[in-house]
């Protein structure tokens, strides 16, 4: 995966201020950061999406993710909350195409906005159908 800044990143090819590494995941601090205290968290191996990667990776991500957060804010860096943000796939703004996980510390009156239309409210009958057939695709084991 030569051409993926991740994994030059990983690698050692492209400069990172790291917060974390261990055998599975990095962290280390977005160049283009939303707000102050922004990291990725990336596994090792390359996983151009979330379903190219196995369970136990992404249980370590998570972990890691949880410990990281809890880290940003007690750095002393500007933060009221946190956002957590995995884009997976283009049409969810994948930009950089090797899975990875955003902490975004956030406060009021910050630039990081999400816009929906929040107000669509669908029949209870199309939300069982909708959940009848996610459960009936969901994975045994």
């Amino acid at each position: 995966m030569g051409e993926c800044i991740f994994c030059q990143i990983i690698e050692g090819k492209v400069a990172a201020s790291v917060v974390h590494r261990d055998d599975v995941v990095m962290a280390f601090m977005d160049i283009r950061p939303v707000n102050t205290g922004h990291v990725l968290v990336v596994p090792l191996r390359h996983f151009a999406e979330m379903s190219d990667m196995d369970e136990e990776t992404g249980m370590k991500l998570f972990q890691v993710t949880m410990r990281v957060q809890k880290s940003v804010r007690a750095s002393g860096v500007r933060c009221e909350g946190i956002n957590l943000f995995l884009a997976d796939g283009e049409a969810a703004f994948q930009e950089v195409f090797h899975v990875h996980m955003h902490i975004i510390p956030r406060f009021r009156g910050d630039s990081f906005k999400i816009k929906a239309d929040w107000s669509r409210q669908p029949p209870r009958t199309e939300l069982d159908e909708v959940a009848a057939n996610i459960r009936h695709a969901y994975p045994e084991g």
